[in-house]
């Protein structure tokens, strides 16, 4: 049986197997992960959401953010959502190669996990992952998300600070402005600002952020993760955004979308798959099939 104490002496002194298996105990959804889940007792650990485009630079600018932070003696938690292999299921591992320098440091736990086919751009378990890391004594919990596109919202609705990471060649994409991915963010990061019309892609997001009137709410901030630039700004950007947001009622707010995301699981596992797929098997033989109705008997 797991133990939140034996887990947090593990992270307190460098050494995360225990921790790794409790996470693997609550992906695979053991017979006692429910009951291990029920008894931890999550601080206020911020949960920060990374999300964006692929090739947008998340893992490198994660690792330039890991080594401020380490720097000032704190402990940093991040659960990176791969792509699924087609094969195994399993995460295909890229944040392996370029966060490689974190992997072994005692106060860098750095945990892949695969999406496993589903929707939103993170784990099945990603709440249940982060309130577990919560009570584990980190200082800072980083969650990135697959690099899908439009998808990967749903990090809003976990994150107390959503970052969204573009680079300038973006500009040139009017739907990605339109998109929900732009809608989500508490900062963007204009990463890789050496490139041409960096400066111009900035601006151009500040004037879309005060056309809906949420530039007073949202930052705008210009990075060079692989030079390190840009950096010490970025992590004052969340720290009052963090501090600016830190009210009871923004916490009920983030609380209430959690609670419903899991009532909406646990009535998917309760669903048998095979017994529905046999039913709609048989229900589309029959003339006039109406999916609406067919689906409401398992309402």
């Amino acid at each position: 049986m797991l133990e939140i104490e034996s887990i947090k002496k593990g992270v307190h002194s460098g050494n995360f197997l225990t921790l790794a298996k409790a996470i693997s105990s609550i992906e695979n959804r053991e017979a006692f992960a429910n009951e291990f889940l029920e008894s931890l007792k999550p601080s206020s650990t911020p949960i920060m959401g990374i999300t964006g485009p692929p090739g947008a630079g998340k893992s490198t600018l994660i690792a330039s953010l890991i080594q401020d932070w380490v720097e000032q003696g704190k402990r940093i938690a991040v659960l990176s959502v791969d792509p699924s292999s087609p094969f195994h299921q399993g995460a295909i591992l890229g944040d392996r190669i370029r966060m490689r320098e974190w992997y072994l440091h005692p106060n860098v736990f750095i945990r892949s996990l695969a999406s496993r086919g589903h929707l939103g751009g993170l784990n099945g378990t990603t709440i249940e992952l982060t309130t577990l890391l919560q009570s584990a004594g980190f200082d800072i919990i980083i969650l990135e998300t697959v690099g899908v596109g439009q998808s990967e919202v749903e990090v809003a609705a976990l994150a107390d600070t959503t970052l969204v990471v573009l680079v300038p060649e973006a500009g040139d994409d009017i739907q990605m402005m339109k998109s929900g991915l732009m809608e989500v963010a508490d900062i963007f990061v204009v990463n890789k600002s050496d490139r041409p019309d960096a400066k111009a892609f900035a601006s151009h997001i500040k004037q879309m952020l005060l056309e809906n009137h949420a530039a007073e709410k949202t930052s705008v901030v210009q990075t060079i993760a692989s030079q390190k630039e840009g950096i010490k700004e970025l992590i004052e950007a969340i720290a009052a955004h963090q501090n600016a947001h830190n009210s009871i009622t923004a916490k009920q707010r983030l609380m209430l979308s959690k609670t419903m995301q899991l009532i909406v699981a646990n009535k998917l596992q309760q669903m048998n798959k095979e017994s529905i797929e046999t039913a709609l098997d048989k229900a589309m033989q029959e003339p006039g099939f109406n999916i609406f109705e067919f689906a409401k008997q398992f309402f």
